[in-house]
């Protein structure tokens, strides 16, 4: 599963060959979650607070990013590198 981005201990992934809705899969102190790209919502958020509400904000920064990257990885190509949270 490629990595797009890690910031504060947060990793975001993307399976290839994904399926829809547009997604991505955050992991952070071991623990989990999907994160829906078109309306910048949870799809389950099993990760703390502040790691989502940190998520939510770079989604926000990234979003037209995140959309072409889960295009590249559900048609089995590299993603490409999102610059991570500053």
């Amino acid at each position: 599963m490629p990595e797009i981005s890690r910031f504060y201990g947060i990793v975001i992934q993307m399976y290839y060959g994904d399926h829809a809705p547009p997604h991505f899969h955050v992991s952070y102190n071991g623990l989990t979650a999907k994160f829906k790209i078109e309306t910048l919502s949870w799809l389950d958020e099993q990760i703390p607070l502040r790691a989502r509400a940190l998520v939510e904000e770079w989604a926000k920064l990234h979003q037209k990013e995140l959309l072409q990257a889960f295009r590249m990885a559900a048609s089995l190509k590299v993603p490409q590198k999102i610059d991570p949270l500053p």
